[in-house]
């Protein structure tokens, strides 16, 4: 009798913990859909073997919790019973041997469903590296599928909301078309996704198109032309099915065909809005129930139970910019209180995702009319009297229920040119620098592209090869850069930065000092040629860059019921009305027109060009922006080699012989730039003897 009793209780205990952890983290059930051998890292000092676990989590939200109640049209996502679910895949990295494991998991954020790369680095440490879906418009890269994999996109299947009635919700959606021509049809696209809305009707005398010869960065629009109903159809036609084609809800076709030079924009009614700010609950839950729980609700164990002690959680560029909304929403609390991560890692990321409001479409990358700038942007409470908005910061609400994790963040030039950085750390007035707070620690690697460049020496140099033909710039079918690309490399910084992070979350021991331009310290100052000290290059026009070529903060009007603060609400307004045009800052420039302020880089400190942040947009088969700033895509303008051919270029700047004499005169300057680097804590010291190897080993002056 006592044997029984003893084993009731056991399985009762069991079942309390496996309840616990589900009540908790809300993922009810996890399936394992496949597991696979990762390939060894060659050099891995400790040679640890990892393996690959892919699999779904099934999770449910309860709309009244307070944690939960600030997603948008949660309340019209509700299964019968009350409760709003979803489906999130995961991919995990780790020890096959979990007694090796660090201790510590990176959890993930997937942008526009791929998987940030798993570093050697974290690999050697014997981290846990844990991705997790949040993106569910269920379009393009994102589209839901039955299973996971292990090298397969993420998907997060969310509902969409309906009335109470069970009626469809409707509302205005704005898509655009640039650079096409032709007389074949053309997608909506956002990026390199589709539209993720579809009109209700093909009816087009129930959608407006129009056509544009150009926009401004100020928002203004050249000859608006509007397109009658008769002269387009929702189609997709071709040669052998011409106007008005075969119906196709994400098509446009034209009766006489598209114009390259020009845009082509529709407002469309359509239906079954997603849910998407449920991407923001489930990515918490499932990164909790990693992290916490033991089963889930069946009894499925978690694959790296016991086993995770910190967590950090990180996000490139779009996933950046959702890590930083989904702090400011209050999502690093859990439905128990429970701070869910250790650290925040937004990285090339300077605002918040425009993801939990009605009709979001969250691929944007701030082209013209997409959403993501609204509210503060900075950490701690600051008033936005420009915009009518309250002393308010991205901490507040982690604040109030201590949750705040360790955040650290970096940038480059290009977030400043074209991702509208600078009101982070200056307001949208731009007066003052704002302070920050002790949890944050702050990087600006000067002069580079977004996320860096491909680093090397012979990168910079035309008589090693350097391509004549600049990168195409990112964005919908945005154009081609006129300079090549920027080499400017993140790599070697962001190996640094990342043995201090986990120091700091797992040890506590403090990072290097933040450092980027400042007001105060006179290295930044308003974005134009005359205040940066901007000098003239060769291949661009002297004006650059002038006082509407960067990419401002415009302040939209979404409509009476979109909530600014929060990004989230209902936008009645397609397109969005411009009220005003927000001063930018950029960094100051030396005499060589490379910014000030950074990090010790080597390739900065040692420098073979101009290394630009920015690039201009070419002419040619994609014109509709031309001679404007190609996105944020960075540029370089290399040194000549010789004094001769500076002066035949009317270049200003010193030559590389001026400069370093010889190979070695350079070689010599690499080293000392790699020692300052390591000594101030940027360089590692492997990579410090490795970048001195190839200045050796390059063609710089041979």
């Amino acid at each position: 009798m006592k044997s029984v009793m003893k084993k009731s209780l056991r399985i009762l205990a069991a079942s309390l913990l496996i309840l616990s952890c589900a009540v908790q983290a809300r993922v009810t059930r996890i399936v394992i859909d496949e597991t696979l051998p990762m390939p060894a890292v060659t050099g891995a000092p400790n040679g640890i073997a990892y393996e690959q676990v892919a699999g779904r989590a099934f999770g449910e939200i309860d709309p009244k919790l307070p944690g939960n109640v600030i997603i948008q049209d949660i309340e019209l996502a509700k299964d019968a019973d009350g409760k709003v679910r979803y489906v999130a895949s995961f991919v995990i990295n780790k020890p096959v041997d979990l007694k090796q494991a660090s201790g510590l998991m990176w959890h993930d954020v997937p942008n526009r469903g791929r998987v940030y790369p798993f570093a050697p680095q974290e690999r050697a440490f014997g981290d846990i590296e844990l991705a997790s879906a949040w993106q569910g418009d269920n379009i393009g890269a994102t589209t839901a599928r039955p299973k996971a994999s292990v090298d397969g996109m993420q998907f997060l299947q969310v509902p969409v909301a309906r009335q109470a009635d069970g009626s469809r919700v409707t509302g205005q959606v704005l898509g655009r078309i640039v650079n096409r021509s032709g007389l074949g049809s053309q997608p909506l696209m956002v990026q390199t996704n589709p539209v993720p809305y579809k009109p209700m009707s093909l009816e087009t005398a129930k959608a407006k198109l129009t056509s544009r010869a150009g926009e401004t960065m100020s928002g203004e629009v050249i000859d608006e032309q509007t397109i009658i109903a008769s002269d387009w159809a929702w189609a997709r036609c071709d040669a052998q099915n011409p106007f008005p084609g075969v119906p196709d809800a994400t098509q446009i076709c034209l009766k006489k065909g598209f114009d390259a030079k020009r845009l082509y924009q529709v407002v469309f009614i359509a239906a079954d809005p997603y849910v998407l700010g449920v991407g923001f609950a489930a990515w918490r839950d499932v990164g909790m129930f990693f992290k916490q729980a033991q089963a889930d609700d069946v009894g499925t164990p978690n694959p790296i139970a016991k086993t995770v002690t910190h967590s950090i959680g990180r996000g490139v560029s779009q996933s950046g910019n959702y890590l930083r909304g989904w702090l400011h929403l209050g999502f690093n609390r859990d439905e128990a209180g429970t701070r869910v991560h250790d650290g925040l890692w937004p990285i090339i990321a300077g605002r918040r995702i425009a993801l939990n409001f009605r009709w979001a479409q969250p691929d944007g990358v701030l082209e013209l009319y997409q959403a993501g700038s609204e509210g503060p942007q900075w950490w701690l409470p600051h008033p936005d009297v420009l915009r009518g908005i309250h002393a308010a910061g991205i901490l507040d609400r982690c604040t109030d229920s201590n949750t705040c994790p360790k955040i650290m963040e970096h940038f480059g030039s290009a977030e400043v040119w074209a991702l509208k950085l600078t009101p982070e750390w200056v307001g949208t007035d731009a007066k003052q620098d704002l302070p920050l707070p002790a949890n944050v620690k702050r990087y600006y690697i000067a002069g580079s592209n977004h996320g860096g460049g491909a680093g090397g020496f012979n990168s910079s140099l035309p008589y090693a090869g350097l391509p004549k033909e600049g990168p195409m710039c990112p964005g919908n079918n945005f154009g081609q850069a006129v300079l090549p690309a920027n080499p400017m490399p993140h790599t070697q910084t962001v190996n640094a930065l990342r043995v201090h992070f986990r120091n700091w979350v797992m040890r506590g021991t403090e990072p290097p000092a933040s450092r980027y331009p400042t007001m105060a310290a006179g290295t930044l100052v308003e974005a134009h040629k005359a205040a940066m000290g901007f000098p003239a290059l060769p291949g661009l026009r002297p004006t650059l860059p002038e006082r509407d070529f960067i990419m401002p903060v415009l302040d939209y009007d979404w409509g009476p019921d979109f909530n600014a603060l929060d990004g989230s609400g209902v936008p009645s307004l397609a397109p969005p009305k411009i009220k005003q045009v927000l001063k930018m800052m950029a960094p100051k420039v030396d005499a060589d027109g490379n910014e000030l302020g950074g990090l010790p880089v080597v390739l900065a400190d040692a420098p073979l060009g101009t290394y630009l942040g920015w690039n201009v947009t070419a002419d040619g088969a994609q014109p509709f922006h031309k001679d404007q700033i190609c996105n944020y895509v960075g540029g370089m303008v290399p040194f000549a080699r010789t004094a001769q051919a500076r002066l035949a270029s009317h270049d200003i700047r010193l030559s590389l012989e001026e400069r370093y004499g010889s190979h070695d005169g350079y070689v010599a300057s690499v080293t000392k730039a790699a020692e300052r680097a390591h000594k101030e804590g940027f360089l590692l010291e492997e990579d410090a003897k490795a970048l001195i190897s190839d200045a050796k080993a390059s063609a710089v002056l041979r």
